[in-house]
């Protein structure tokens, strides 16, 4: 049925609470460089308000206006693309070495390809979703009038009692055997259609946003707005300590990389660096965690850049952040699409460690924090 879309709640930049690094290679706290703090309340307030807002890539105006709203607050010059994404701009020391960094507000979601006979809702995935990790999990419907409808994610077999355990678990999750459940009165195509649901309304999935008393953070979604929320609270930690960047800063709030193109405009041309804020994917075999900074060193599109790499462990160690350097054969970013859109720049990537990535997602605010530490080195190298 209809739900009412309410305004996401900005933290408040007066938080007081900090956090401070602690060492890459020995446990316990260390003094950051030039006495920059995270403020992880607000950091955690921001974070939890940006995952309650559904933005899979090609509907991500909300989030993109939330974002614009607190980079506003914290006195950063704000503008949007042609093509939505959030462009802003923070004037620095020097501008004879311009740099960006980016990071992405657009999710995984689906559409609606088709309404099945019984009603129920068939779908096509937005970015590298499993069904196998929704399955199950409770949806918003968004018509084109606006209207929402709550529905859940479900296989074609779903109960043992009226399928059998063997069609149940032997049913191939795919396209045509994953459909949406609408919480509504209809038990055909045209009762669906009448409720104002049609082919090509977006599907959001729930991200079941929780923070634990042990510093956890479980949600959908972390990929990759807990990287926005580590280069939010890298920009408050400067303004905090009375700083400002070395060089001209752009901050690119991408809103198509899901599906591989979101940081292809929206950088200037002139910038010389640019550094990729994404997870961080933690997992067997891999070398990252959730309590540290991921510095990505290659990923299925190849090597990033070595001087950016060299820069990075330099400025974590020497600030004394804890990292993790790592491989993501399976991986790729908004830096591939700068890249392969022409762009003439060094680009590094880092992010907070995110375990089970594209399913329901984990990191730590300790991780939270490593980042946007070493985000706010780099701002001030």
């Amino acid at each position: 049925m209809a739900t009412k879309n309410t305004r996401a709640k900005k933290p408040s930049a007066k938080h007081k609470t900090t956090v401070q690094a602690s060492g890459s290679a020995k446990p316990g706290p260390r003094p950051l460089a030039r006495h920059l703090q995270i403020d992880v309340k607000f950091v955690t307030d921001f974070l939890v308000s940006l995952l309650k807002i559904p933005s899979p890539t090609g509907y991500c105006e909300d989030a993109i206006n939330y974002v614009r709203d607190v980079m506003g607050d914290l006195r950063l010059d704000t503008r949007l693309n042609n093509k939505g994404a959030l462009v802003a701009s923070w004037r620095g020391k020097a501008s004879n070495r311009p740099r960006a960094m980016t990071a992405h507000v657009d999710t995984l979601g689906a559409m609606v390809k088709d309404i099945d006979s019984s009603g129920r809702l068939m779908l096509s995935k937005i970015g590298g979703v499993s069904w196998t990790s929704v399955e199950t999990e409770g949806c918003t419907v968004i018509s084109a009038s606006g209207k929402r409808f709550r529905g859940s994610i479900m296989p074609r077999y779903a109960s043992v009692h009226i399928h059998g355990r063997e069609a149940v678990d032997n049913l191939k999750r795919d396209d045509e055997n994953v459909w949406v459940r609408l919480d509504a009165r209809t038990a055909s195509a045209e009762e669906t259609r009448r409720f104002g649901v049609a082919v090509g309304d977006f599907v959001m999935f729930d991200p079941r946003v929780e923070v634990t008393d042990t510093g956890f953070i479980r949600s959908r979604h972390l990929d990759d707005k807990a990287g926005v929320a580590c280069v939010v609270g890298a920009v408050k930690a400067l303004l905090d300590a009375g700083q400002q960047p070395s060089q001209r800063l752009t901050i690119l709030i991408s809103n198509y990389e899901e599906a591989g193109h979101g940081a292809a405009t929206g950088i200037p041309p002139d910038v010389k660096e640019l550094l990729v804020v994404d997870m961080a994917a933690v997992g067997p075999g891999q070398n990252s965690d959730e309590f540290s900074t991921g510095i990505c060193v290659k990923d299925s599109g190849g090597p990033y850049h070595i001087e950016m790499r060299r820069k990075l462990v330099s400025l974590a160690e020497n600030a004394g952040v804890p990292y993790k350097v790592d491989i993501y054969p399976f991986y790729g970013s908004d830096g591939e699409a700068a890249w392969r859109a022409g762009a003439d720049m060094m680009i590094g990537l880092v992010g907070p460690g995110i375990e089970a990535s594209h399913s329901y997602e984990r990191t730590h605010k300790d991780s939270l924090v490593a980042t946007a530490q070493l985000l706010a080195e780099f701002m001030l190298a």
